[in-house]
């Protein structure tokens, strides 16, 4: 913890207090929250970026998109559109934001809105001709206007939110006990050798937050055997011997390197959410060399035009689960079986 974030702890102590009190205000009901008719399922966490919010929804995504008609709603932070916005023909990642863009090309079959007011998010796409079985809400779990039927809660293995302090000294948007709106805990971002024993500590620890017993999963990253680009794919292990550089605008790129055994030099680093501006977009080109640029799935939906289609890939991610992924996908199931008119 650097010595502006110490210097700042009154503020954290005030922000929290603020955010008790209004949680207290929509638990009372002093402040009206909104529930729907079909199934709701809102993905977020405590803390500020970092934990996997994306591959989470894209998981969601795979496991119910067979069968129901699915649509996402997210804020589409930093795009330069405003209200709401469904994804059609015309959609980019500036109209969208790039994680809501990328749903939108990677799962045809769904439908991706936008907007930073969900309640009304949610009533657009319920005036859709074709209206969606279920909506996953994307970092919704502190949007307590809508009352969501499920919460998914995320916290990092790397940065446990049983460990953080509130803003601006940690990174936590509200206090620990927020923990309890949710149906399911999911820690992020695991090593895929987490031990018996490391879950069980962790599940202890989270544990002495909870006033409810609250199932507790661990997951991690898992990468993708190619990496591709607007044309083609590459096999990883071949890729992973050519020269090249690597670029990313993500939180915590860290592991994406590592994987990617990018030595410093070769590693470039931009801000989370990162629009690469002409400037950018020469100091990239001019760092490759004529080298192969490979980034992430975020990023590339933003620098795709930018950069030369023969120099720009891309690996993506998933999420997987360490163990009792069937548990996991089991009380998703039996929530949106229950409350679907699919039912």
């Amino acid at each position: 913890m650097n010595l502006l974030r110490k210097i700042l702890f009154p503020f954290a102590i005030l922000y929290g207090w603020i955010t008790s009190i209004r949680n207290f205000l929509f638990d009372t009901g002093i402040l009206k929250s909104q529930a729907f008719s079909l199934p709701v399922i809102a993905v977020g966490n405590l803390s500020v970026g970092g934990t996997g919010k994306t591959p989470q929804i894209e998981y969601l995504i795979r496991l119910l998109s067979d069968k129901y008609n699915v649509a996402t709603l997210s804020r589409g932070y930093k795009r330069k559109s405003k209200g709401f916005v469904l994804g059609d023909s015309n959609a980019t990642s500036e109209i969208l934001g790039d994680e809501p863009f990328q749903f939108f090309q990677k799962f045809p079959q769904i439908k991706v809105a936008v907007d930073a007011n969900r309640v009304n998010g949610i009533e657009q796409l319920l005036s859709q001709s074709q209206k969606p079985d279920i909506i996953l809400l994307d970092d919704a779990f502190q949007h307590r206007k809508v009352r969501a039927g499920f919460y998914i809660m995320l916290t990092a293995f790397d940065d446990l939110f049983y460990k953080d302090f509130m803003l601006p000294t940690g990174n936590l948007r509200e206090v620990r006990s927020g923990v309890n709106r949710a149906d399911v805990i999911v820690v992020t971002k695991c090593p895929t050798n987490i031990s018996s024993d490391k879950q069980e500590e962790i599940k202890s620890k989270i544990r002495s937050y909870l006033e409810k017993d609250i199932p507790v999963f661990f997951s991690y990253i898992d990468y993708e055997e190619y990496v591709y680009s607007e044309n083609e794919k590459i096999s990883l292990k071949e890729f992973q011997v050519v020269d090249k550089i690597v670029v990313s605008g993500i939180a915590k790129p860290e592991p994406f390197f590592a994987y990617l055994q990018a030595v410093k030099k070769s590693a470039m680093v931009f801000p989370d959410h990162h629009n690469f501006y002409e400037k950018d977009i020469k100091e990239i080109l001019e760092t490759a060399n004529g080298r192969k640029i490979v980034t992430t799935e975020k990023d590339f939906v933003r620098l795709k035009g930018k950069l030369p289609i023969s120099q720009l890939y891309y690996l993506p991610i998933k999420s997987s689960f360490v163990t009792s992924s069937n548990e996991f996908d089991k009380k998703i199931l039996e929530y949106v079986g229950a409350s679907t008119r699919n039912s």
